[in-house]
């Protein structure tokens, strides 16, 4: 390819010292590429002469089409490039699709026009060198080799439960429910590891068969989130995922108490070799942005209790 390459362009400049200042190379080098070629074919691809070359009939010949085919390439290249760089390819898990990014990723979109911006949910890990995503946004350590790495925000988790299911627990108390009534409760995903660090940070005493029991299990947060404010029971989970959700009175959390998972955090992911690409660079500031932002306003409302009006609600019970 590179003998056929030096050919094409010293063939069209009739000129091998021209070809080898478009192709950065020396003249030396254009000229045994193109005596390698006329080795391998056999016949001659220009006539030397003092000061110039000039075509062989086949030299002649040959050019038109691997122009045209050069063409082809570059223009194969260029449109690559061009879909390359006017749209951004997100992956990430469905719980911070459903509970956060979906909220907010259209003002994204408003504030860049000229991207178009593809979002994909899964809880499995996407190869990113592979070209499937420009960016993940994934939960875990931080310690994927060979990809830059950002923190977002570390995860905690607090009991969340929905205002109705609450009011009708405590009616039934006659008081305001306390961490060591939750293992009587009924617990969304009970054997969720973090239940039992959520227990043993709060001082309530347990046994292994809380953690046994039948329950709702379910394969994400995000439908954990959803089977708590259809009153199903409890459910572990991230207070600035669902701060929303507090806020609408669809969720409440009783208790000010959260978890934090010792290292466990959301990230914003890419190759290493991506990170001076324009629309990933716009979208990590955007987000660490937004996501600061965010943080900001969940520690200036302190901790997430149920809103305004279940205030009332409760006091009255």
């Amino acid at each position: 390819m590179a003998a056929i390459r030096a050919f094409e362009a010293a063939a069209r400049a009739e000129n091998f010292t021209a070809a080898a200042a478009e192709l950065g190379m020396t003249q030396a080098a254009v000229s045994y590429q193109v005596k390698s070629l006329e080795e391998r074919l056999g016949a001659p691809l220009f006539v030397r002469e003092r000061g110039r070359v000039r075509l062989t009939p086949l030299g002649a010949r040959l050019l038109p089409s691997l122009s045209g085919a050069f063409d082809s390439i570059e223009a194969a290249f260029a449109t690559h490039r061009e879909e390359d760089d006017s749209l951004l390819t997100i992956t990430t898990t469905h719980t911070f699709a459903n509970t956060w990014l979906a909220w907010r990723l259209g003002a994204f979109q408003i504030a860049h026009p000229e991207l178009a911006v593809r979002m994909t949910t899964s809880n499995e890990l996407v190869d990113l060198r592979s070209g499937e995503a420009d960016v993940a946004i994934r939960a875990g350590r931080g310690d994927w080799e060979g990809l830059e790495h950002h923190e977002l925000f570390k995860s905690s988790f607090t009991p969340m439960a929905s205002p109705e299911c609450l009011a009708e627990i405590e009616a039934g108390l006659g008081r305001k429910l306390e961490p060591s009534d939750l293992p009587t409760q009924h617990l969304i995903n009970p054997s969720d590891d973090w239940w039992m660090q959520w227990f043993a940070d709060n001082g309530v005493p347990t046994d292994d068969g809380i953690f046994r029991r039948p329950g709702v299990r379910l394969d994400s947060q995000a439908d954990e989130g959803h089977a708590a404010m259809a009153g199903q029971g409890f459910a572990l989970l991230t207070p600035l995922l669902w701060k929303g959700d507090v806020g609408a009175g669809r969720l409440c959390a009783p208790f000010p108490d959260r978890i934090s998972t010792r290292g466990w955090a959301y990230w914003l992911v890419y190759p290493s070799e991506r990170r001076t690409v324009p629309k990933v660079k716009r979208f990590r500031e955007w987000l660490v942005a937004e996501m600061e932002s965010a943080i900001a306003q969940l520690g200036a409302n302190g901790a997430m209790g149920e809103p305004p009006a279940m205030v009332g609600q409760r006091l009255a019970s």
